[in-house]
């Protein structure tokens, strides 16, 4: 199977790398303006395998099909890709924690699409999952590049190593099963559904992990990676959007919860990291309302319109709200339970359902 055209997308946005290069703290300053000349040039880098095609990926013929196949490799704190391989599928465990977290959460996040939807690895057929780790130095940042997942350790200041939050991971991968499906545009609202995708399965992969209920998540998207001075708890709350950190030198969350409240901006590929908060909210009223495991029900629905054919590359949230909608009643009928919880989960946000 081959993708459609993808993006170059990160864990942590331009803008907030921007205010981070501004700092008073040279250290902290200096760490954000080396992360976002990384970003540039991987963005580039991108483009230009997007114009010329990747390389195709071998699978092992002789791999099962119900299995991931991983491979982390150690960049030593350079930029060049790959890196050195330090552990593969099946291998003990190293004696370092961040190469054994990155093998952890890409197996966590191929058995979330196994178990939960039947879908085998990123791209519906064995792709394997690779990943890089201590990328650069001081490097405030995760990204799926296309091929790869690839961890920054952070500056210790601001961030810290991008491997502790597992739905860090899942999110970063599943921007891949969105690149191999719907492939939504990344830039405003077409942009943040996409980005709203990857919180959404991204926390659905830790709750699965932790074996939790929809009542007991946290529903914050990198809990975790933010170092102990920095006033909050992660980068984005699904459940309170706005509300995951306000601090001096971060700043304030700029998340809205409701449409009411879009920012539009020119800023951030027209907002992606910022209105994607407004589809977040409107599946964690969902899978609240529905109670139970997250993925069992609400996960299906968004999978459903994920992979089904029916969204377009442009898609508003009002036409991705409407979907789900209409996938709801498909799966589980119309005028029942689930029904009356997409409807209100949308309402609540203030987005069409019909």
């Amino acid at each position: 199977m081959t993708a459609s055209p993808s993006v170059f997308c990160t864990i942590v946005p331009p803008h907030l790398l921007d205010r981070l290069s501004r700092a008073a703290d040279p250290v902290i300053a200096a760490a954000a303006r080396r992360t976002l000349v990384a970003d540039a040039a991987n963005r580039t880098a991108r483009r230009l395998t997007t114009v010329v095609g990747a390389a195709p990926v071998p699978v092992a013929a002789d791999a099962p099909a119900d299995k991931p196949k991983r491979t982390v490799y150690d960049a030593g704190h350079k930029t060049a890709l790959p890196g050195k391989k330090v552990r593969g599928e099946g291998e003990k465990p190293t004696k370092d924690a961040t190469v054994n977290r990155a093998y952890a959460g890409l197996g966590a996040t191929f058995e979330l699409f196994r178990d939960a939807y039947g879908r085998d690895s990123i791209d519906g057929s064995g792709l394997p999952l690779d990943a890089t780790v201590h990328y650069d130095r001081d490097y405030n940042n995760a990204f799926w590049n296309g091929d790869q997942m690839v961890f920054g350790d952070g500056d210790g200041k601001i961030f810290l190593d991008f491997t502790i939050a597992v739905d860090v991971i899942g999110h970063e991968l599943a921007h891949g099963v969105t690149q191999y499906t719907a492939n939504l545009a990344y830039f405003g609202q077409p942009g943040a559904l996409n980005e709203s995708m990857s919180d959404v399965f991204g926390s659905l992969v830790k709750q699965k992990a932790l074996g939790q209920t929809a009542e007991q998540a946290d529903w914050l998207i990198g809990a975790g990676l933010l170092a102990p001075e920095v006033q909050g708890v992660a980068l984005r709350s699904m459940k309170a959007p706005g509300t995951a950190y306000d601090d001096d030198i971060l700043g304030k969350d700029p998340q809205p919860a409701k449409m009411e409240d879009y920012v539009h901006t020119g800023s951030d590929n027209g907002g992606v990291h910022i209105n994607s908060g407004i589809p977040n909210h409107a599946f964690y009223l969902f899978a609240k309302e529905l109670g139970g495991h997250a993925w069992e029900k609400a996960g299906k629905v968004w999978y459903d319109v994920l992979t089904g054919g029916r969204l377009a590359v442009d898609a508003q949230f009002a036409d991705f709200s409407k979907l789900t909608v209409a996938a709801t009643r498909e799966r589980f009928g119309a005028g029942g339970a689930e029904d009356d919880a997409v409807v209100k989960a949308w309402s609540t946000v203030g987005l069409p359902t019909e």
